[in-house]
């Protein structure tokens, strides 16, 4: 049963506190300093075109890498997403943040096909865009996982307004550092 009533920050925050490992922002960061984020490959999106990366210059993006079936997306990335775009709802109107999910499927391809993320989108209530990373002459690994260097499912991506990797992180993390990021890069959005 899927639970589609907003949480509050404090019962998010203190939920995630309580359940997911920290990892320490510095050696997040440290590990994709500086790197120019690559293009999305995507063959369908849903709930409407994002664009690329080349096209967002000048926001900040967030990434979430994920599949239907990947536990973590369900438990922490999905409701940190959702929970983000409820308290971000003023910078994306406004157009300085944008954020996608990708499912970038590599395993259990035979399962987790368009027709079951779409009746997943429905039955999440998930309403940004989400794009079906593209896979070419039957390798399992999809396009956009390689030019990323993602880890697996759940693995999230702060991009800057300049278009570089501000943050890469595979798994659990603390949020409360990741959200103060985003609130920095958005102060300089708004500059």
């Amino acid at each position: 049963m899927t639970d589609r009533k907003p949480r509050s920050r404090r019962t998010f925050l203190a939920a995630g506190a309580a359940t997911f490992a920290a990892a320490s922002l510095p050696a997040q960061l440290a590990m994709a300093a500086g790197r120019k984020a690559p293009q999305w490959d995507i063959s369908e999106w849903i709930n409407g075109d994002a664009g690329n990366v080349d096209t967002l210059s000048g926001k900040v993006v967030i990434i979430d890498f994920f599949q239907l079936w990947c536990p973590g997306c369900n438990k922490f990335s999905g409701p940190l997403m959702t929970y983000w775009q409820q308290r971000f709802a003023e910078d994306i109107e406004a157009g300085r943040l944008v954020m996608v999910k990708i499912h970038t499927v590599f395993e259990g391809h035979s399962y987790q096909t368009v027709q079951r993320l779409k009746t997943y989108i429905g039955e999440k209530n998930i309403t940004v865009p989400v794009g079906v990373d593209r896979h070419v002459d039957g390798n399992r690994i999809p396009v956009t996982m390689e030019r990323y260097r993602t880890s697996g499912t759940p693995e999230m991506v702060f991009i800057d307004t300049d278009g570089m990797i501000a943050f890469q992180k595979f798994g659990y993390f603390e949020p409360v550092p990741a959200e103060q990021m985003i609130v920095e890069m958005l102060a300089h959005a708004r500059a």
